[in-house]
């Protein structure tokens, strides 16, 4: 047996003889660290396992037939809808979010509902079990059918999953585990990639259910290569705020379901609680009164309507530069809508501070937001106040003209059950506005229509 030194990328995997400041592949800097990499023969070549066996003879797809894989349901609501109805035997999940974010909390409520009907086995090798239990003490988990372990060898973790046979395996976290038999240490490209790998031949052919924890550098990027989102079948990040109770928890890959849906979670003292009603959670704002620089929208988060109130701020600058700050939309999105309400309806922002924000800490890239930034930017410029019964769903072009966004009917529907009694968009048809009956619908051409509507 030979060894080797190589210098791997932290961030994408890249292997290079010798050290270098930038990495060739991903272009990043100071991410080459050197690994010891075991030299195969040819023979021990040819004798190495992939991730996954699989064999099958050549068919028409015409031939074949689809299957429907049942579905085993957490009665998480947020949680059985982002992954498509449930869980699927032998689906590997990775889970990914920042230090404190409630990552442990989650898997810990879900390893409870799961244990009603299946085996658990969860293993840590960041907690101590006394930690594990006090946590699931103050989450009043009832842990009867919940084995735990602590421990960060991958060999051993194999040997205890055999020994236990669980129908649902949670690891906490992958960073944290190492091979024996590779020389550089815990959460390096060659220790993620390798015992990654173990655990999918370990698990899809027994069918066990399986979730992976995962670390986020400071970008809010997963910890390890790309090769780790590609091994399993879901993948999962939680978001949130800085001192925000809202848990946001986003597919960035989901094999078994959508990657358009969103999941909301409020953090309370007895864990994670699911928020089915989105709209009603941020329509708490105060609505009774009309407001400077304030508009309401609805944007579509997958299938869900949320309620999205946008602010706006325009003052007088005395700097050279003014500044134009967007938090939560895009802020390429917004200077350009700036620079239409400049050109097409003669606003004159050459010399005022814009700061354009979402209340509650959401991030959104749902163009129908556009007419809403729109109309709070022109009440907060021109000091108009815009009613709180108004909602604004379009999406606005370059030109100055609007244009209406998908599922506008869907979205006229939930701002009628909140309450709202104008609503301001594109044209629509007649089937699309045939259910408003307690709420006028306001058509516009142009951002100049809206302008003399805000008047």
């Amino acid at each position: 047996m030979k060894f080797k030194t190589v210098f791997a990328c932290q961030k994408c995997g890249y292997e290079s003889p010798k050290w270098a400041g930038k990495c060739p592949e991903c272009g990043e800097w100071n991410t080459l660290v050197e690994e010891v990499k075991q030299q195969e023969s040819k023979k021990a070549a040819q004798r190495t396992r992939s991730f996954t066996e699989f064999s099958s003879e050549i068919v028409k797809l015409a031939d074949s037939k689809a299957v429907k894989e049942p579905r085993i349901q957490t009665h998480i609501s947020e949680f059985d809808r982002l992954l498509g109805g449930g869980l699927v035997k032998g689906q590997l999940s990775l889970l990914a979010g920042a230090p404190g974010i409630g990552k442990s909390t989650l898997m810990l409520q879900v390893a409870a509902e799961l244990s009603k009907t299946l085996k658990v086995l969860y293993i840590s090798g960041e907690e101590s079990i006394g930690q594990i239990s006090g946590r699931a003490q103050r989450l009043k988990v009832n842990g009867d059918n919940i084995f735990l372990l602590c421990e960060t060898d991958i060999q051993k973790i194999v040997e205890s999953v055999e020994q236990v046979n669980p129908e649902v395996l949670i690891l906490d976290s992958i960073q944290t585990v190492y091979h024996p038999e590779f020389t550089s240490s815990a959460g390096t490209v060659a220790q993620v990639r390798e015992c990654t790998s173990e655990l999918v031949r370990l698990c899809k052919p027994k069918g066990i259910i399986t979730f992976v924890l995962g670390h986020v550098t400071k970008d809010g990027e997963l910890a390890g290569p790309k090769i780790l989102e590609h091994m399993v079948d879901c993948v999962l990040y939680f978001d949130t705020e800085k001192d925000n109770v809202l848990r946001l928890l986003r597919p960035h890959k989901n094999r078994f379901g959508s990657t358009g849906e969103i999941g909301l979670f409020k953090m309370t003292g007895h864990g994670l609680e699911s928020v089915e009603n989105a709209s009603e959670y941020f329509a708490q704002t105060s609505r009774d009164s009309a407001m400077k620089g304030r508009a309401y929208s609805l944007a579509l988060e997958g299938s869900r309507p949320i309620l999205t109130e946008v602010q706006a701020l325009v003052s007088p600058t005395r700097y050279p530069f003014p500044r134009r700050v967007a938090t939560g939309v895009d802020l390429n999105r917004c200077l350009m809508l700036f620079a239409a309400l400049e050109k097409h309806i003669g606003l004159s922002l050459d010399n005022k501070d814009i700061f354009v924000s979402l209340a509650g800490g959401v991030k959104l890239k749902d163009p129908a937001l556009d007419l809403a930034v729109c109309a709070a930017v022109i009440s907060s410029c021109k000091e108009i106040p815009v009613a709180p019964d108004c909602v604004f769903m379009a999406e606005v072009g370059i030109l100055g003209q609007v244009a209406k966004v998908p599922l506008i009917d869907r979205r006229l529907e939930e701002a009628q059950r909140l309450g709202f009694k104008k609503g301001f968009s594109a044209s629509v048809t007649k089937g699309e506005k045939q259910k408003l009956s307690a709420m006028s619908l306001v058509e516009l051409a142009d951002l100049n229509a809206l302008a003399l509507k805000l008047r």
